[in-house]
């Protein structure tokens, strides 16, 4: 039986963190590789880019496997594209570096140690490889199959209105709403610097969540002097704002720059990598995790899109009704369109037999890669906003960006429910 009253912890990392910074210079790229494809007359499904990108003291290294557009590809004297030993594509750097640099001035890094304007940044990407690309191109009869293997999950919870789990809802709300103090808030507040993690510890009641029994916020700044105690007078009312009314009380033990002064920061301070905070970027924890990373990523690539469909199918499950959690995990094969299984664990709260749901879903919702991509319409540059702060929980936006939390397939999904 599950447990009912217990505490559980999740941690968040500001957009400043240098995995952060990779993960936002490696979707800027996916967003500028759209763009470009879109303005070229490139057909966007054809986008390939897998880009990774890894930063530390003044320097950006963006690498990876990509099909763009002729617009970002290299010309020689004779006009014609430029190839490699390999017979791909030389990407030409230079839109591939104003890109990572505008994300590193967009998030604040104007530091001796790491500056959008000085550091070095080298793009090492190239050309697909032909094996996986006839594995993945439609052709044919053949249907555009997965860009590799895994499995992905997807979970929503009635906890918060979001359908998110507590502990790392507000874990990033803390950080975003400090993100936005530094950026436009009063004179202490800017003292802060972009770097910064936070995790609550939410206690349960009834398998509700009541309050916060410990806070822990390290956050950079800018100026040497401030205490662990000065840091806490300016963030602990942007703290409390975050939160729930009643959720922090006398008991609340509070961590604010546990260690002393953090005036080193970002990738000065500790190497970023693309993918590093996946479990960040889900449920905290709260949840099960495939493995694979987002960011960097075109939608052909399950990984991503396919646990965005995970959690738009489980999101949808809980907003009509049919259980207060749910558990969802797909599966795929590179080049196989379909996914392998369908699997649902509504946690004993279902209203609906979870074999029966599983069928269902399979049926309301084309889970190829290419359904996917057009029922949540993803080949279009909506990505680098995904790359702080969680990628599911987040408001829908008007250029079609966090379509996969939409609750549009409630009705589709009780008719299919009650005909089945």
């Amino acid at each position: 039986m599950a447990r009912s009253s217990y505490l559980f912890t999740s941690e968040s990392v500001s957009e400043g963190h240098p995995d952060k910074v990779c993960d936002r210079i490696s979707d800027e790229i996916v967003d500028l590789v759209f763009r470009e494809a879109k303005k070229s007359g490139m057909d966007p499904a054809q986008v390939r880019i897998a880009c990774e990108t890894l930063a530390t003291t003044n320097r950006v290294i963006i690498a990876g496997e990509v099909r763009v557009p002729a617009t970002l590809l290299k010309k020689g004297k004779d006009g014609n594209i430029l190839l490699d030993a390999a017979g791909h594509p030389v990407v030409n750097p230079a839109k591939f570096k104003s890109t990572a640099r505008k994300a590193i001035k967009a998030i604040g890094y104007e530091q001796s140690g790491f500056h959008w304007k000085t550091c070095r940044i080298d793009v090492l990407l190239h050309g697909q490889s032909a094996d996986i690309a006839q594995g993945v191109d439609e052709t044919g009869n053949k249907d555009v199959g997965a860009g590799d293997q895994g499995i992905m999950f997807g979970y929503a919870s009635r906890e918060t209105p979001e359908l998110l789990p507590a502990p790392i809802y507000y874990a990033h709300k803390i950080l975003e709403t400090l993100t936005h103090a530094r950026k436009n808030g009063d004179a202490n507040a800017r003292k802060l610097g972009p770097d910064a993690k936070s995790q609550v510890t939410v206690k349960y009641e009834n398998g509700q969540p009541v309050g916060v029994t410990q806070i822990v916020v390290s956050t950079q700044h800018l100026d040497e002097s401030l205490t662990s105690e000065d840091v806490r007078s300016i963030i602990e009312p942007y703290v409390r704002s975050a939160l729930p009314e009643g959720w922090i009380d006398a008991d609340t033990v509070w961590h604010v720059n546990p260690t002393g002064k953090f005036v080193v920061g970002g990738p000065d301070g500790d190497a970023g990598l693309t993918g590093r905070k996946i479990i960040v970027d889900t449920y905290g924890g709260a949840a099960p995790h495939g493995g694979g990373a987002f960011s960097g990523k075109d939608p052909t690539k399950v990984d991503r899109s396919a646990a965005y469909a995970a959690r738009y199918l489980a999101k949808n499950v809980v907003a009509a009704g049919l259980a207060d959690r749910a558990t969802i995990q797909l599966s795929y094969a590179i080049g196989v369109a379909k996914p392998l299984s369908i699997y649902v664990d509504l946690h004993g709260t279902g209203k609906v037999e979870e074999g029966k749901l599983e069928d269902v879903l399979g049926r309301v919702f084309d889970l190829s890669p290419r359904g996917i991509r057009t029922h949540l319409d993803l080949n279009k540059p909506i990505y680098a906003k995904t790359s702080a702060y969680g990628h599911f929980g987040r408001k829908p936006g008007r250029d079609g960006s966090f379509s996969w939390e939409k609750t549009d397939l409630v009705p589709a999904l009780k008719a299919a429910v009650k005909a089945a």
